[in-house]
């Protein structure tokens, strides 16, 4: 039970308020605009972290993270190509939310430093499900079938898994830079779509994608040449 009491409950309550509305704001910009714009304007989220993290956590803005936060907007660019239906007052949403994403993913690298993975999990939960049951209608969890069992209990364990392997990879690193590493989540999807939907591939997703997995390659590197410099 050790591994799971908390220290810091007021910022797991408001890391998980900023990270429940973000959620929203997110779902409905889905609603209102082009998936690739949303996730676009999503992917302003790296920024926000690098700074917030070097604004409030005390990281340093080297000239690494500084490169694969410019090449993966670029990267995700040239694979989306927005256009002008970017600046509709819905982006507004998205922008908000990537912003709150960010405020988030800065606060779960702050937990990490006295709480275990395992209570920054359970406060999730913990929080955010009274918001959820809020907003929904209890008739709808009835009506699922039993088909609908695995492909739900699906998401909530791939949900789970992907916050533990956050808070696990900011327990290991700063979050200026395991954040950009999520802009391979642009070209993954882009396969995934390939794969699973028959969606088309271009070449502006190889050449988006080239960009983004430069950007992080010269980042780890850099990284990696400035450990050793310490080690020495």
């Amino acid at each position: 039970m050790r591994a799971l009491t908390t220290r810091r409950l007021a910022l797991h309550v408001m890391r998980n308020a900023v990270h429940f509305g973000s959620q929203f704001l997110w779902a409905m910009g889905l609603t209102l605009l082009p998936l690739a714009t949303v996730f676009a304007l999503e992917f302003t989220m790296p920024a926000y972290t690098a700074l917030l993290a070097v604004m409030f956590l005390g990281e340093r803005m080297t000239p690494g993270r500084i490169g694969v936060v410019i090449l993966g907007f670029l990267g995700v660019l040239v694979i989306v190509r927005p256009g002008l239906e970017s600046f509709q007052p819905a982006a507004l949403f998205v922008l908000c939310a990537a912003f709150g994403f960010a405020v988030s993913l800065a606060q779960t690298k702050a937990l990490t430093s006295t709480e275990t993975t395992f209570a920054i999990l359970l406060w999730m939960n913990a929080v955010q499900l009274p918001l959820a049951m809020l907003g929904s209608d209890p008739r709808s969890y009835l009506a699922l079938g039993a088909a609908d069992l695995l492909p739900v209990g699906a998401v909530a364990l791939s949900g789970l898994a992907s916050h533990f392997c956050l808070a696990q990879a900011f327990r290991s690193g700063d979050a200026s830079l395991v954040v950009p590493l999520d802009f391979m989540r642009i070209p993954l999807i882009a396969l995934v779509g390939w794969l699973l939907y028959g969606e088309p591939l271009d070449a502006y997703v190889f050449f988006g994608a080239g960009l983004i997995v430069l950007g992080v390659l010269w980042n780890l590197r850099a990284e990696a040449a400035s450990k050793a410099g310490v080690a020495k």
